[in-house]
């Protein structure tokens, strides 16, 4: 038997932020069940397949998965699961707040839609660009889409903003790094300016001053953390035409990642 889809832990912590389940005074059809339509997604996610071709084994048909998915972004689950996941991790000490990363990539987008671009990397054909911030051990804190057209250096400050408040113990929630590093792609004063107004430290490569042979000593977590991204086949080509969609596949992907994370570490 393989192994589930969906596992204990992954329930065990989405479970109490899903939406309460809506009233039905005058009966209708039995709602399909919240774990099946989950397992639903994670498969889409993973193998990258068209929703009308999802399994009937799964137990929850490909529109009613899709609906989920959609209503769950909607109601800010993705982001909320992100964020406990995240704060396991600093209750365990494995979230490293002292050295993160920046970088971005563009994916390609087959069937147009919003934060969607001429990539100047890909011939002018439409796409996207994933902006992401990760700590020193590669775990995804912050996650940002827009334009394959849009410049790195304009999605930096979005991009921090988007880390969640993360708890530990008594006191405010952490958000930010001490230091971030980057390429010579935000090689502005903009940048740096945006970092030190948010008490961040930046650590920006100058462009014509340092290699370009390298990755760099500390910026290649990153690569990896979108090279985990890109397991998940539906995630290895943008097929939505809706934007919050595909955040919504972006996000569980992150958080999955931090899920394998716990595993990891914890």
């Amino acid at each position: 038997m393989g192994r589930p889809l969906v596992c204990d832990e992954l329930w065990a912590s989405i479970s109490p932020l899903l939406p309460s389940l809506p009233s039905r005074p005058k009966g209708g059809r039995p709602r399909c069940d919240d774990r099946a339509a989950l397992a639903g997604i994670v498969f889409v996610l993973r193998s990258g397949i068209p929703w009308e071709m999802l399994p009937a084994e799964i137990g929850c048909s490909g529109m009613t998965c899709w609906r989920r998915l959609r209503d769950w972004q909607a109601a800010g689950v993705w982001d909320r699961l992100h964020r406990v996941l995240l704060e396991r991790l600093a209750d365990a000490e494995r979230l490293d707040w002292s050295r993160c990363s920046l970088d971005s990539a563009s994916v390609v987008a087959k069937k147009g839609g919003s934060q969607i671009g001429p990539s100047p990397t890909d011939r002018g054909k439409p796409g996207s660009k994933r902006h992401l911030v990760v700590d020193r051990e590669g775990t995804p804190l912050g996650v940002t889409l827009s334009g394959a057209n849009r410049h790195d250096s304009m999605m930096l400050a979005p991009t921090l903003d988007a880390v969640p408040g993360v708890r530990r113990g008594r006191g405010r929630p952490r958000r930010r790094p001490v230091k971030l590093h980057a390429d010579k792609g935000y090689d502005h004063k903009r940048c740096r300016r945006e970092c030190q107004a948010r008490s961040v430290t930046p650590r920006i490569a100058r462009r014509g001053v340092e290699s370009s042979q390298k990755l760099g000593r500390h910026r290649w977590v990153v690569e990896r953390t979108f090279a985990w991204l890109a397991r998940f086949r539906r995630l290895a080509v943008r097929y939505e035409r809706r934007a919050d969609i595909h955040m919504a596949f972006l996000k569980l992907g992150c958080a999955l990642v931090c899920l394998n994370q716990i595993k990891r570490f914890c």
